[in-house]
């Protein structure tokens, strides 16, 4: 299995530039950015959690997400 592993690698390297290879890169920049565009945007959408569900009425402040679900949320997100 390594030996086969090692020659698809090899032809990889000996492949002259093509489309392919565009596109392989083009697909894994997209991974990478919808992968970075979700850890941001979830402290977002905890903040807006918080205040639409966690407000109480005739308070000051807005609502805040319990830290206890924030933190579970935010360290359970990089292991998806």
């Amino acid at each position: 299995m390594a030996r086969e592993q090692l020659e698809v690698l090899n032809a990889l390297d000996v492949a002259k530039t093509q489309l392919y290879h565009f596109t392989a890169i083009i697909i894994a920049g997209m991974g990478f950015f919808t992968d970075a565009y979700d850890l941001f945007s979830i402290s977002l959408v905890s903040k807006l959690l918080g205040r639409i569900y966690y407000t109480k009425p005739g308070a000051p402040k807005p609502g805040t997400y319990p830290e206890v679900f924030l933190l579970l949320r935010t360290g359970v997100a990089p292991f998806r």
